[in-house]
């Protein structure tokens, strides 16, 4: 059955060309991605946005509001309430330090392109409302690195609330992409009064729409993701409400799962551990035909991270309406699939 699977097409010469030692392996950064839900008459809905068709990464993608670590998020205690550093360290598998910057960013990246923050004045409020233009301004000093995460907080006055987070899943990107992320998913429910928005330059859409709807779309081949965003929608499915989902992450196995690649004869085999699914074989190109992008390029790794890429149709139900969206026929692309 066809579905939306993304594949690079110059995935097979790249694969080829690290086994033969032409290009070597990028380090992945650091990132934070949130599945962030409410609950609708339906079941528990998640917010997904679209990336624009002219992004050089996961173009034309439906993924989850998510980036990279700002370095800032470590180099300094933030204002916290919940769990403490040293259980997220240990649920996270990484330094006290470290575990902080990827909360922080989770946390911070949900508000910079989401809109909803999850914070407030104590360890048992949240923020009710942040629209106007004192919070916009605030929100685009973040985007733009202008102001640290701590710093927005130490102005506001306002605690990190790290329990209002569950942590859900982490996967590492591919050896062979030239782009590489080590991102943690987490989960967590839309605070009551707060609500969502496109908040980012790097989406030209956002809907909330329920986990099965989602999969069922992607199985015809009409939403396109990458296969951590089919994974985690999937895994979704079996809760009944967003606090369900929270109570339910707390034993979940957050061992990295990462691509592997092999050789069966001339076959390339294209595999992630524990999710056979997304399994690809491709067959050697026939006529001694190269892929037109170089396997050595090595494009920088400046923009935010995203569980899913390529050409993706538009829902037929508006973005900002309250509803989930029903998917409709493919768009025509506007751009290439990178």
């Amino acid at each position: 059955m066809p579905n939306g699977q993304w594949y690079p097409p110059e995935w097979p010469v790249r694969i080829r060309a690290l086994a033969a030692g032409e290009i070597t392996a990028m380090t992945p950064r650091r990132a934070a991605t949130v599945m962030l839900l409410r609950d609708d008459p339906g079941g528990p809905a998640v917010h997904m946005l679209r990336r624009r068709a002219s992004m050089a990464f996961a173009a034309g993608a439906y993924a989850y509001p998510g980036g990279g670590v700002d370095p800032r998020d470590d180099d300094r205690t933030v204002g916290w309430a919940g769990p403490g550093r040293d259980v997220w360290a240990r649920r996270l598998g990484v330094d006290a330090a470290s575990a902080q910057a990827i909360v922080c960013a989770a946390v911070r990246e949900t508000y910079e392109e989401a809109g909803v923050l999850l914070a407030g004045e104590t360890a048992d409020t949240v923020v009710g409302d942040t629209t106007g233009d004192d919070w916009e301004a605030d929100r685009d000093a973040l985007a733009g690195h202008e102001l640290s995460f701590a710093e927005f907080l130490d102005r506001r006055g306002l605690v990190l609330r790290s329990d209002l987070l569950g942590a859900w899943a982490r996967w590492i990107t591919p050896e062979f992409e030239p782009r590489r992320y080590d991102t943690w998913f987490f989960v967590a429910a839309l605070p009551p009064g707060q609500r969502t928005r496109n908040a980012s330059t790097e989406a030209d859409r956002t809907v909330w729409i329920r986990p099965a709807e989602a999969t069922e779309a992607y199985d015809r081949g009409e939403l396109l993701m990458m296969p951590p965003t089919v994974a985690t929608l999937r895994q979704l499915q079996s809760y009944g409400t967003a606090d369900e989902a929270l109570v339910g992450s707390e034993g979940r196995d957050l061992t990295p799962v990462l691509a592997t690649a092999r050789l069966e004869g001339e076959e390339l085999v294209l595999s992630w551990p524990g999710h056979e699914e997304f399994t690809k074989r491709v067959e050697p190109p026939q006529g001694g035909q190269k892929q037109s992008q170089s396997p050595s390029s090595s494009p920088d790794q400046s923009e935010s991270p995203s569980p899913s890429s390529g050409q993706s149709p538009s829902p037929t139900q508006s973005p900002s309406s309250g509803q989930s969206p029903t998917p409709g026929p493919r768009e025509s692309p506007s751009g290439g699939p990178r």
